[in-house]
């Protein structure tokens, strides 16, 4: 793609391209750029067909090389775009704008007058249709209060006042439905799947492609804990899928043959191919904004009280227009009251706040799934953390391997490989790199493995039973023993580590150190959590009671759990709640998805289980665990913003009401600063909550 500089500054570029772009290739170069580039930012301006990049020390020859390869057939194959996007949605306001200004322009200036009571009479007919039909049903809502104020209006002979009264509203609906679809647009961006490539089954055989190539009819594979990209149906094989994260059944249901599967769910068990029925980004977008203005989840209680506080304020405003009628006399004054209602800045700057916060969480990593859990991060005062994966990095290693009863040390790790290999855990993971590393092959030999969550593994190898887990597994569930004359060296093991048992036949073969160390920020992060009002930091964890009380002990925490089972952790949150407290808590494995479930909000860290992720109602980044402490700082900045927006909304109408009472603003002026008011107030919900760094 071919561009010139026009204005280049320190990390800032300005580039203009031969011609300018359509909506849809601005949105595609857009996207492509900001993948490809690494510039911190790119922006795409179709009109004026300009590129910004603001970029790293460095990053110039990068971006410029990004455009130079840059085609639109390319981005097409390597690009997945929503189905609406925030350009599309404010070309379309802008228009919609323009063209009610000018035909309210060219209506005042050159319609004859008669025309013009025609025109007022029939743009009445809408507004005195859902004013009846709040009578019909009974009910006393805004619709009302503007169908009185309108037909009052007209029925004076004022159709003047009418005219302005309906083009103000009809203004005010334009502004109010361009914020809520920008907002939706804008946190629909924010909660895409990040999956990058998928296994396309065809004909000779399957292939791991870009997500992004992917069409209606191909066939797509997913295997165990794997998350579901795309809407389809399934056409071979049989899984059990969790739907939690899309309908909230608790149990997974059993997809075969036939069954339709959304993107969004995970395979906890069994194998399916899918067929794919709609075109990438579609399903996704489209469910997303049916979850953001349906879904009861999303609503927090400051959003159902501003919405169940609006509709209360109705017939006040409607008494305050009968008691000025009945004090002054005067229709005019009535009128102005009936102007100004509650329910629109309420019911709108409520909403839009939540949904700014969730989407400027997005921009930090950090995926939240409804208004209540941040609400519910703000209001916290206990967060459990899970230890292995959470407190600590997600890549432990394989510090010492200590053999028992005889048993070689190479082996006794070539063994445990073989079992590990098949199940996705960090520490599993160490123990197959460990093997790795030294070089020792672990083909298949056993016969059958089964996999108990947070326990461990059983199987058969050469005929001998071979069990590795926890110590509460091999010496509780599985009742090992220690060989005799070695009850010394078991008591000897390191406490700082944690420990992974192998046992044959009933007796304790080996024990494996994993060194799994702290996460660098984790001690300061929990610091920062606690001066913004978390009261107590408490630790859960699977291991020995000896591990656990070397780890807390670093990192300061309040309380602390060790050889916990998933049940025991979902118990003890579920005892928190009983006592009162709001409870976060942070996981990041498929043992922690009890906890996730029971806790007022669940966190989990973005590259553990995917049934954990999808179980949370939060998710945030593996990086750093100071996006916890961005978290709450958000979560809190928003109820101090719509405790602002509840005190100006409630103030700026009742000073409305008594100037139209007062006699000295008229309907019209009225009805233009109640919605100039709202729109403010709307704008300013959709600001950002917290500066950047």
């Amino acid at each position: 793609m071919k561009a010139r500089i026009v204005h280049e500054s320190s990390a800032r570029l300005r580039l203009r391209l031969a011609r300018p772009l359509s909506v849809r290739e601005a949105d595609l170069m857009q996207a492509w750029l900001s993948r490809e580039s690494g510039a911190e930012s790119v922006t795409v301006h179709e009109r004026t067909g300009c590129v910004i990049f603001t970029y790293a020390p460095g990053g110039r020859e990068r971006c410029l090389a990004a455009l130079g390869r840059f085609s639109f057939a390319a981005a097409e194959g390597s690009v997945a775009l929503p189905g609406q996007s925030l350009r599309e949605i404010n070309a379309a306001f802008a228009e919609k704008l323009v063209r009610k200004l000018i035909f309210k322009a060219a209506g005042t200036l050159f319609l004859p007058i008669p025309l013009r009571r025609v025109r007022a009479v029939c743009k009445m007919l809408p507004f005195m249709r859902r004013g009846l039909g709040c009578l019909w049903r009974r009910r006393m809502k805004v619709e009302l209060l503007d169908a009185i104020s309108i037909g009052v209006s007209a029925f004076r002979g004022d159709l003047g006042t009418a005219g302005s009264v309906m083009f103000l509203l009809e203004l005010g609906e334009l502004l109010e439905e361009w914020t809520h679809k920008k907002s939706v647009a804008g946190l629909a961006e924010s909660l895409s799947l990040n999956v990058n490539r998928v296994w396309l089954r065809g004909e000779s055989g399957d292939e791991l492609v870009p997500i992004a190539q992917i069409r209606p009819g191909d066939r797509v594979v997913i295997r165990a804990g794997g998350l579901i990209p795309v809407d389809g149906v399934v056409c071979a094989g049989e899984a059990a899928v969790n739907q939690a994260s899309l309908t909230g059944e608790s149990i997974p249901v059993v997809k075969r043959p036939g069954g339709a599967v959304y993107a969004g769910t995970v395979v906890e068990e069994g194998e399916c191919v899918i067929e794919v029925r709609q075109g990438l980004g579609e399903s996704r977008y489209d469910r997303i904004v049916e979850m953001i203005e349906r879904s009861e989840k999303l609503k927090s209680a400051s959003e159902a009280k501003a919405a169940s506080l609006a509709d209360r304020l109705v017939p006040w405003t409607f008494a305050g227009s009968l008691l000025s009628l009945a004090l002054t006399r005067n229709v005019q004054r009535a009128v102005s009251v009936l102007m100004v209602d509650f329910s629109c800045a309420l019911k709108l700057a409520m909403p839009l706040a939540v949904l700014s916060a969730m989407r400027e969480a997005g921009r930090e990593h950090i995926t939240v799934k409804g208004g209540k859990f941040l609400e519910a991060v703000a209001m916290a005062d206990t967060i459990v953390f899970d230890k292995t994966g959470t407190l600590t990095h997600a890549c432990p290693r394989v510090a010492k391997i200590i053999p028992f009863n005889g048993k070689d040390e190479p082996e006794m790790l070539r063994l445990a490989a073989c079992l590990e290999e098949h199940f996705p855990h960090s520490m599993a993971n160490a123990v197959v790199e460990e093997a790795r590393r030294r070089g020792l092959r672990h083909e298949e030999r056993h016969a059958k493995v089964e996999y108990l969550v947070a326990h461990g593994i059983a199987s058969s190898v050469d005929g001998e039973q071979v069990r590795i887990g926890s110590a509460h597994f091999i010496f509780e569930d599985e009742r090992c023993v220690i060989p005799e004359g070695e009850r010394d060296k078991f008591e000897a093991l390191p406490a700082e580590y944690s420990q992974l048992y192998l046992a044959i036949d009933g007796v304790l073969s080996a024990v494996l150190c994993i060194s799994d160390p702290l996460r660098e920020e984790a001690k300061e992060a929990l610091s920062a959590l606690r001066a913004l009002g978390v009261a107590n930091a408490v630790m859960l964890t699977g291991d020995s009671p000896r591990t656990a009380t070397a780890i807390a002990a670093q990192l300061g925490v309040d309380d602390f759990r060790a050889g916990v089972l998933p049940a025991d952790k979902a118990e003890y949150v579920a005892s928190l709640r009983r006592e009162g407290h709001t409870v976060l808590m942070v996981g990041d494995g498929i043992n922690d998805s009890p906890a996730l479930s029971e806790a007022d909000a669940g966190i989990a860290i973005s590259d553990g289980a995917a049934i954990a992720r999808e179980i949370a109602d939060i998710t945030i980044a593996a990086d750093s665990l100071w996006e916890l402490v961005r978290l709450r700082a958000l979560a809190m900045a928003l109820m101090r913003r719509i405790r602002n927006n509840y005190r100006f909304v409630i103030g700026f109408n009742t000073a409305l009401i008594a100037l139209g009472v007062a006699g000295i603003l008229q309907p019209a002026a009225s009805a233009m600063l109640h919605n100039l008011s709202t729109l403010a107030v709307s704008l300013h919900s959709m600001g950002r909550l917290t500066e950047r760094d």
